[in-house]
């Protein structure tokens, strides 16, 4: 058992630190930010990411240190992983103490819509929402158990990817099922709100009043997800009931006609359990290309003359042709668009795929400069473009550590 995490005990002062977790199934991201600081700075002290997690050859790397392999074993990779950050944590605190550990939960149901410190009973509920989200809800809270257990006087501060999409209007939150289904909790909840809340924020301070108009976030990454936001709130967006829905993913399908999950259960006789796997891990562009979930690694095979080139050009396109499909569906909720955001890791750092998306979209209006494009510069467009086009790294991990940060003072303060 690693030994526990010192912990402050009274409101974030000068010196104390927050923790944050951003677990997934291979890889967990971490950051230390100054708790004490006002505002708290977008940047962390400290952060790093094990990645490759149950695969053959994992890695550790962090501030200023390049990722070397690391040993976690065979037996249970994820705790270890979790066990040597926690390593690495205690020996940067040295006499600092933490305020608390703020972890991203992606899904909070219907009953979680505002960060929430964790105990039993909360934990309990969470994990119900595990079929939700199987690719993440589990390993985030293994990783609040087990410092539960090692740790239990340090609060764990959990924050929601669900709960930007609260604002969602109810016509945006229903599923068009009996409406007995609705009652038991079954609605659209939406995801990645992590992500869009940081947008909310920082946005304003890049582009003025245009961000409080009529807005679509792209994050685009491993998993993917679109948000209309108008007024920096959340009105539309594309993931639903479960992170399976919306745009073409890395392993997932997103949207996808449910009639062939009848036929691959009823004709080809897959059980439920192979149907998940197929939805989750095998799909998307990893399914179409045959060769990678990776957009970078597909683009760099795309000229190949042979059938695997042929099938990497096919899941691009459709790569493509999804996110534009769903931004046409959300300018129409919207009314019109005045800016486009790509953030996340495609989003961020393929000049490519925003060059063939915003492409397609032409007919809004949307011009590149090429050049700043290229750059990953915060502003992409030209400036005859009648839809500015932008540029955001995404920060979850300061939302996070933002969210615990108030939370810990606002209890400290009814104590």
């Amino acid at each position: 058992m690693t030994a526990p995490l010192p912990v402050a005990g009274h409101p974030p002062t000068e010196g104390d630190l927050i923790l944050v977790l951003n677990c997934g199934s291979s890889s967990i991201k971490f950051a230390l930010f100054e708790a004490g600081q006002a505002p708290l700075s977008r940047t962390p002290a400290w952060n790093g990411k094990v990645q490759g997690i149950g695969g053959a050859a994992p890695t550790y790397g962090e501030t200023g240190v390049a990722p070397e392999p690391v040993d976690l074993g065979h037996d249970q990779p994820y705790h270890a992983a979790l066990a040597h950050i926690r390593g690495r944590v205690a020996r940067r605190l040295g006499m600092r103490r933490l305020a608390a550990v703020a972890h991203r939960v992606v899904h909070g149901g219907s009953k979680y819509f505002a960060p929430v410190a964790v105990d039993a009973a909360i934990l309990a509920d969470l994990k119900a929402l595990i079929p939700l989200a199987p690719l993440h809800q589990p390993f985030a809270l293994d990783a609040i158990a087990a410092l539960l257990e090692s740790s239990p006087e340090v609060p764990q501060i959990a924050s929601f990817d669900t709960a930007f999409h609260h604002t969602l209007p109810k016509v945006e939150q229903m599923l068009p099922l009996p409406y007995a289904a609705w009652e038991r909790g079954m609605r659209r909840y939406g995801f990645h709100g992590l992500s869009y809340e940081y947008m909310s924020l920082i946005l304003p301070e890049r582009h003025g009043a245009c961000a409080r108009e009529r807005v679509i976030v792209a994050h685009l990454g491993s998993g993917a997800s679109l948000c209309a936001m108008q007024g920096l709130r959340s009105v539309a967006t594309t993931m639903g009931f479960s992170a399976l829905d919306g745009l073409m993913m890395g392993t997932r399908t997103g949207a996808l006609d449910p009639g062939a999950l009848l036929y691959l259960m009823e004709v080809e006789k897959l059980t439920p359990a192979q149907v998940g796997r197929l939805l989750y891990h095998e799909s998307g562009l990893l399914g179409l290309s045959g060769l990678s979930s990776e957009p970078r690694v597909l683009l760099a095979n795309e000229t190949r003359s042979d059938d695997v080139g042929e099938r990497v050009r096919a899941a691009l396109a459709l790569y493509v042709r999804r996110i534009v499909r769903e931004i046409g569906a959300l300018v129409a909720v919207l009314g019109g668009l005045d800016l486009l955001i790509f953030t996340a890791g495609v989003g961020e750092h393929s000049d490519e795929l925003r060059a063939r998306i915003c492409g397609d979209l032409g007919f809004l209006g949307i011009e590149l400069d090429p050049a700043a494009n290229r750059a990953h510069g915060p502003l992409i467009s030209v400036p005859a473009s009648r839809v500015q086009v932008g540029v955001e790294p995404a920060n979850e991990e300061w939302i996070a550590a933002r969210h615990a940060t108030a939370l810990i003072s606002i209890a400290a303060g009814a104590a």
